[in-house]
């Protein structure tokens, strides 16, 4: 018979996919003999039978759950629902990946209205116990009920305006009575009946809402970002209270081993007094440094740094840790692996093999590559930064600079994103709602909170700059607006925000690109190109990117788009003559005005390359992307190439596909128009035998990329044009200089037939944005009109065009491959698709044995840290 319910005694660290980490970390803490409140754990399977079951709770679960409720009164010494000593419980959630404030938790579980009684008795503190009964109502009607938090808000600042006073803290008993009967009439008037008053009802009411929440709106899109499968599900933590509310002598707090912002090995965290944990996170009031602690409770401080240190030493990586203090004495309610900038990522990774924790290779596998992306951003540009005026301060929640247009929610921040504005996210303080506002801004900028508030966390997390905690702004949410330093900006205005020292200033400050090549970065990076198979090539289509890759470690092209050179200048009025000619002479008397500046532009990218490999791939979009379609830029053109307007039309006209993805594009180009290759061949190869001229100490091997094919027959047509040219040319040089020729697996058949594809190519490279497209037969530039609905019904769990489809493209990638390397054993493979950036499809490529990905320039380290990654993963 299945077990779905584990006591914390019965768990350990490794048991994180049954008892999430929240749940294994509490098990592992109590077996170390840490003084950890105890409970027990509902299993991630219970979570996915909930689903499977129609999302209700099987009897035989809610018995296992009510027997471990009973060992746990035993254990206590108290009573679910009893008056004079009664058990209170915490409801968390708690999945195998760590989701920061994306499902719920419900605390004080177990009171109502005879209870409360007797637990204000029992404790001899009625202000504490009612405190804690409207907390639970408050929560409960929020999480269980979905009944609006902002409501119960609004009445408490209605008690405290009417008391005169801006504090929770300053309300008294009587306040805190007063609320109770206020959240139960608000909840009674909403729902139709009193408040639940069984404590077993409420706990399983509990614990089916935090099944519930695995599948919130917040928590998808957490998901989708993260890459979280979604059959993982979530585990439920039932876990005895200890109360941070109760008094001067009491409080709560969050706090890590070391600074998640810098790195830096120090104990960092915040506490509030007479608080509960969701003071802290929510950010309702501004809490006080760790360090304060040692001054009023040095006992507890002491103990609280010796666990750290343990806990550190015990899991060998930085903790985030919550911890509660009930009437003096310390509890740990949670540890896990905490969560960093990238820059403390870096750091605290070296650090730890530099102490002798952990190994180089394990610092390379412990830091997520797409946390990168953050140490490539712009910083502000310090001579405008010295003219900028400060407005105001808050915490350095999230590093890194920001500027950009001020709006007040996350659905305007997705709007004006949509719109291509950047936007900073003002708020009073975030909540998990907002993440999608969140991920679209600049920047984020909050009233109330502190370093360890959801805004820090998550900006982290996400790599966005964060400014948290400027209690001088007043927000006026209605008008649109916020006041600071006496000086109201309105929706729309700029500011600009630091995020490294916590400045606010007025306007749109200019910034500059990073330059993370050394220290940390530096070293982390070494140890990863030590580890790694796979090369990392870049996607470059002039010197200015091909330049800024190799600076950022990129050991090729991958990818050049000679369509985009095209697009400039006079260019683009030469690559229109070739196309409204009439005839093949014309056509070349056209193309003879490009060669020039093709030439010119591959001897740039073969410099800022110096000597590694180059893989050119030719013209491949449909020409009428060349051509005007408003009216008055068609009349200019005619004019200019001396037509007919009309003539012109009728051209324009010809050139219109229904379907342009599949249309007359790519290696069709060339077999209607030969000269089209042998001009972009002339440009290859001379450039090539130019530079190697100028630099014999390099190896150049230009490689050209026939795009689109489907068939053998038809890449050997364009090959024999190729080479016949490139020989010629050659010879005529008095060089030996080589050069491949391949083509883009971008058409199912090619994949299919690759095999006899392989017989005229010498390498491959995986066109997955077009793979993807023909595979699944939808548009990427459409796709997004309808993937939501797709996401909301589980059909797919994350965006083809972001990640690789491992089950459908990757077979076809897969089975391509193997083909390939059965008629050409030296075949060389890569992937020039956007997917060459992202870690997971990167570390497909590496179980199908490619030699190189290739990505843009900005996400090369990502594709660097992610291959060596991949390659220790395979080595296990």
């Amino acid at each position: 018979m299945a077990k779905y319910v584990y006591k914390f005694t019965e768990g350990n660290k490794d048991m994180r996919e049954l008892l999430g980490g929240k749940g294994a970390n509490l098990a592992e803490m109590t077996l170390a003999g840490m003084p950890v409140p105890q409970g027990f754990t509902v299993t991630t399977e219970a979570c996915t039978r909930y689903y499977d079951d129609n999302r209700t709770i099987a009897p035989e679960i809610q018995a296992e759950i009510l027997d471990n409720l009973a060992w746990l009164e035993e254990h206590t010494g108290k009573k679910f629902g009893d008056p004079a000593n009664p058990l209170l419980v915490s409801v968390r959630s708690g999945a195998r990946a760590s989701m920061p404030g994306m499902m719920d938790t419900i605390l004080n579980l177990g009171l109502n209205d005879t209870v409360v009684e007797g637990f204000a008795q029992f404790t001899g503190n009625p202000r504490f116990a009612y405190d804690s009964y409207r907390r639970f109502i408050q929560m409960f009607s929020d999480v269980v009920m979905e009944l609006s938090k902002k409501r119960f808000e609004e009445i408490i600042d209605d008690v405290k305006e009417k008391k005169g006073v801006k504090l929770d803290v300053d309300l008294d008993t009587e306040d805190m009575k007063d609320l109770v009967v206020r959240f139960k009439a608000f909840y009674k008037q909403e729902k139709g009946e009193e408040f639940p008053q069984d404590p077993k009802t409420q706990l399983m009411e509990a614990v089916r809402a935090v099944f519930r929440s695995w599948d919130n709106p917040r928590a998808n899109v957490y998901r989708r970002m993260n890459e979280i499968p979604y059959d993982w599900g979530t585990a439920v933590n039932v876990q005895s209270m200890v109360f941070g509310n109760s008094g001067s002598s009491s409080g709560t707090g969050v706090a890590f081993t070391r600074n998640p912002a810098t790195g830096e090995k120090a104990l960092f965290g915040e506490y509030l007094i007479n608080a509960q944990g969701e003071d802290v996170v929510a950010g309702v009031r501004t809490p006080s440094p760790i360090s304060q602690l040692q001054q009023e409770m040095p006992q507890v401080y002491e103990e609280f740094v010796q666990i750290a240190n343990r806990l550190e030493k015990h899991y060998k990586d930085m903790q985030d840790m919550e911890f509660t203090i009930e009437n003096g004495k310390l509890y740990m309610l949670q540890t896990r692996n905490g969560k960093r900038t990238a820059a403390a990522a870096l750091k605290i990774a070296v650090d730890l093999v530099d102490e002798g924790e952990i190994s180089q290779e394990e610092a390379v596998l412990r830091v997520d590559p797409k946390q990168l992306d953050a140490l490539l951003h712009p910083t502000f540009d310090p001579d405008a930064l010295k003219k900028a005026t400060v407005i105001g301060k808050g915490l350095a929640a999230s590093p890194g600079a920001a500027a950009g247009r001020v709006v007040f929610t996350a659905e305007e921040a997705k709007e004006w994103a949509q719109r291509g504005e950047k936007v900073i996210l003002v708020r009073l303080e975030t909540s998990p709602e907002d993440i999608e506002g969140m991920q679209v801004s600049q920047g984020i900028l909050t009233v109330r909170g502190g370093m360890t508030s959801h805004a820090a966390v998550v900006a982290r997390g996400m790599g966005t700059c964060c400014v948290s905690g400027c209690g001088e702004i007043i927000v006026d949410y209605a008008d649109k607006s916020f006041t600071l330093a006496g000086v109201t900006y309105r929706e729309g205005d700029w500011i600009s925000l630091n995020g490294s020292t916590g400045e606010i200033f007025a306007g749109a400050i200019p910034t500059i690109p990073a330059n993370p090549n050394s220290g940390d970065f530096g070293r982390l990076m070494g140890w990863a190109d030590q580890f790694r198979r796979m090369g990392v090539y870049t996607n470059a289509d002039n010197p200015r990117d091909a330049a800024q890759a190799r600076a950022f470690g990129a050991e090729g092209i991958g990818l050049c788009r000679t369509e985009h050179m095209f697009f400039e200048g006079d260019r683009i009025k030469a690559i229109r003559e070739m196309i409204v000619s009439d005839d093949t002479e014309a056509r070349k008397k056209a193309l003879a005005k490009l060669l020039p500046y093709q030439q010119s532009d591959f001897e740039g990218i073969y410099e800022a390359m110096e000597g590694c490999p180059v893989v050119i791939r030719f013209l491949d979009p449909p020409l009428h992307e060349f051509l005007p379609t408003q009216e008055e830029d068609i009349l200019e053109l005619a004019q200019e190439m001396n037509l007919p307007v009309e003539h012109l039309k009728d051209i324009i006209e010809s050139l219109h596909e229904f379907n342009p993805m599949m249309g007359h594009r790519g290696c069709r180009l060339s077999v209607s128009y030969p000269e089209i290759a042998q001009m972009q061949t002339t440009a290859v190869i001379q450039a090539a035998i130019n530079v190697q001229k100028r630099h014999p100490e390099w190896h150049m091997v230009p490689e050209i990329m026939i795009p689109l094919v489907g068939e053998a027959k038809e890449l050997k047509y364009v090959k024999d044009i190729v080479t016949a040219t490139a020989d010629a040319l050659i010879a005529a040089s008095g060089l030996e200089l080589e050069y491949l020729v391949g083509t883009m697996i971008e058409i199912p058949r090619a994949a299919l037939t690759a095999d006899e594809v392989a017989q005229e190519a010498q390498f491959f490279s995986f066109g997955t944005n077009d793979l993807t497209q023909m595979t699944f037969g939808f548009s990427r530039d459409d796709a997004g009109k309808f993937l939501s609905y797709y996401y909301d019904t589980k059909i797919y769990e994350s965006d083809p065009f972001a990640h690789l489809d491992q089950k459908g493209v990757g077979k076809l990638v897969s089975m391509a491959a193997k083909l390939g390397r059965q008629t050409r054993p030296d075949l060389i493979l890569g992937i020039c698709g956007e997917h060459g950036g992202d870690p997971t499809s990167i570390e497909f490529c590496e179980d199908v044995g490619l030699n190189y990905v290739s990505c843009s320039p900005f996400r090369v380290p990502i594709a660097r840290l992610a291959a060596a990654q991949a390659s220790l993963k395979k080595k296990g």
